[in-house]
């Protein structure tokens, strides 16, 4: 068996954050069982953790080359692990998976959060029979390091006895055949999980298992929400209007209204969202600045801004609640609307402020799959890089709002105010670069991946249809050649060129 992540990458902390990560030099039983204990309790609901043992760590992280364990010791640890885990109450055994990185034998130890919670454990792990004997208590993580929880956080903890995040817990009006083996392997090989070797020669319930997508006795074994949210084809089958809308209003009347809905695996619902948007809906303003070379550019909404905002959404939102994210687009703003709004301990003045730092997760699994396929960015950063994205575009500041009761989060992006002024101008050398004429062939090189990403193969003419021309032109089938020319293209039929039936297909890198 192996881990369904990138094992070098969890090393390097590309796409898990330094919190969930604890780097041991050797086994050293004590420490490694109060932080498997603290992962366990999941006390923020980031979902867990990882320890690496034969990994030392040097100012937050691993010291390089790997000090590695002695492989004649592997054996001897893990059997030490296991029995040592039951000292801890309720029974809590992680993943255990032995790695060799370049030459040196590691173990790391995957600790989900747990649905037993809340775990305690002794203070004193004794290497001697007899460990069970010491007092036990309750740890968390804080930060990056793991601690005895004071009375408060124990009766906090306590108090989120049985309170499983709705995305890590068992669906039984669902069976494990409603995740495609097809969906899991695309996963696996995307973030470069060694799991994918024989993904496609296993079961789905092997597969799950592995990746802690099922749950339940032998007998009755069932899929957890967030496998159902991922890896079936139709999630709003099992959630109501687990999809995202996106409403393109020009004039408040309501006239040339659009309206687009995307469904499917939510990874893939929020990418095909954002391509539409950054195809169809966000749009670049080009002017010169008199007597010099240089050209003031800007987008009506930067681009970065929209991805930040729509994934946070996405993390975010409760599933429970039957109803969609909103993007709605507007002359003077765009709104993305999701529900509910933010737990109590940010508050309006933080709000006010744009700081948002959500103190505990609503959606653990999520977050830690959209993660590693790269979709989100780590604790807490969305909202910083949405401030700095419109900053540097030139545009106002966003505005975060809710209610009194929470029931909803609303982000507010404002359009950047040369479109507010475009609209009072039919000047022609102000006209934003998105119309066919206009574009770059930078920008239709763009196109064309999106338009082939969102839409599949298409011919000549169906691609010039996607990006807003009545026919081909000289420059999009020049961009086209040279695309096939560097491999980023190919042909459908590469031996029929001239095939009727001939189409452009994006090479996957």
């Amino acid at each position: 068996m192996a881990l369904p992540i990138n094992v070098n990458d969890l090393i390097h902390q590309r796409k898990v954050e330094r919190t969930r990560i604890e780097y041991k030099e050797n086994w050293n039983p004590e420490p490694i069982i109060h932080t498997i204990t603290a992962f366990a309790n999941d006390f923020d609901n980031m979902g867990g953790g990882y320890i690496l043992i034969g990994a030392a760590e040097e100012n937050g992280r691993p010291r390089l080359p790997l000090e590695g364990l002695d492989p004649d010791s592997i054996d001897d640890i893990q059997l030490d692990l296991l029995n040592k885990c039951n000292f801890i109450e309720p029974r809590c055994i992680p993943v255990i998976e032995p790695y060799n990185i370049d030459g040196k034998d590691i173990l790391v130890l995957w600790v989900p959060g747990g649905e037993d919670r809340p775990y305690k454990c002794p203070e004193k792990v004794y290497t001697q029979k007899g460990g069970e004997k010491s007092s036990k208590a309750y740890y968390i993580r804080k930060g990056a390091r793991t601690l005895k929880a004071n009375a408060r956080e124990e009766r906090e903890l306590i108090a989120m006895a049985r309170d499983i995040p709705f995305d890590d817990r068992i669906n039984y009006h669902a069976d494990i055949t409603d995740m495609k083996p097809a969906l899991l392997a695309d996963y696996l090989h995307t973030v470069g999980s060694d799991l994918y070797d024989n993904a496609l020669n296993r079961s789905v319930e092997a597969v799950a298992t592995d990746m802690q997508l099922v749950r339940g006795p032998s007998e009755y074994r069932k899929p957890v929400n967030v496998g159902l949210m991922f890896f079936s084809e139709h999630p709003e089958q099992y959630f109501s209007f687990a999809q995202i809308e996106v409403v393109d209003k020009p004039d408040p009347t309501g006239i040339g209204m659009t309206e687009k809905t995307f469904k499917g695996p939510l990874d893939r619902q929020l990418r095909d969202a954002l391509a539409y948007i950054r195809n169809y809906i966000i749009k670049e303003y080009v002017t010169k600045v008199p007597d010099s070379e240089l050209a003031i550019r800007a987008f009506n909404w930067p681009y970065q801004a929209v991805e930040e905002a729509l994934s946070n959404a996405v993390y975010h939102k409760s599933y429970q609640i039957h109803e969609p994210i909103t993007v709605t687009v507007t002359p003077e703003k765009m709104e993305i609307l999701s529900l509910p709004g933010p737990d109590r301990s940010i508050t309006d003045e933080h709000l006010a402020d744009r700081v948002l730092v959500s103190r505990r997760y609503r959606n653990r699994r999520i977050g830690e799959f959209l993660k590693e396929l790269e979709i989100v960015e780590g604790r807490n950063t969305g909202v910083p890089l949405i401030l700095s994205s419109m900053q540097n575009n030139g545009s106002a500041l966003p505005s975060f709002e809710t209610d009194e009761d929470r029931s909803y989060f609303l982000t507010v992006l404002p359009i950047h105010p040369f479109f507010l002024k475009q609209d009072n101008s039919s000047s022609p050398e102000k006209q934003p670069s998105h119309i066919p004429s206009r574009r770059n062939r930078g920008e239709i090189r763009v196109l064309i991946i999106d338009a082939l990403t969102l839409q599949g193969n298409l011919s000549t003419n169906e691609l010039a249809n996607a990006l807003g021309y009545k026919k081909i032109t000289d420059t999009l089938r020049e961009v086209v050649s040279e695309m096939l020319i560097s491999g980023e293209l190919t042909y459908l039929y590469p031996d029929k060129p001239k095939s009727r039936n001939q189409k452009i297909c994006l090479v996957k890198k």
